[in-house]
């Protein structure tokens, strides 16, 4: 399954939907993990934490919904 980690747009909203951990346990599960670029700045996680976790960063929101089976938001 592909999952999909769109950046939140909610005004003063800093939370993502999967923390760089998540994303680990998930995809050890099989399944991919597609995250938009900027997502977890608001938890101060950079890309670079979300690849090393093992998720594939998209430019935009559009790409994440795109290319996702099912999404994970906060709001």
């Amino acid at each position: 399954m592909r999952i999909g980690v769109p950046t939140e747009i909610k005004s003063n909203e800093f939370r993502v939907g999967l923390v760089p951990s998540s994303v680990r346990e998930i995809t050890a599960r099989g399944h991919e993990v597609i995250v938009q670029s900027g997502a977890g700045e608001g938890i101060f996680a950079d890309d670079a934490a979300y690849v090393k976790a093992g998720a594939r960063i998209v430019p935009t929101a559009e790409a994440v919904f795109a290319e996702s089976d099912m999404i994970v938001k906060v709001k």
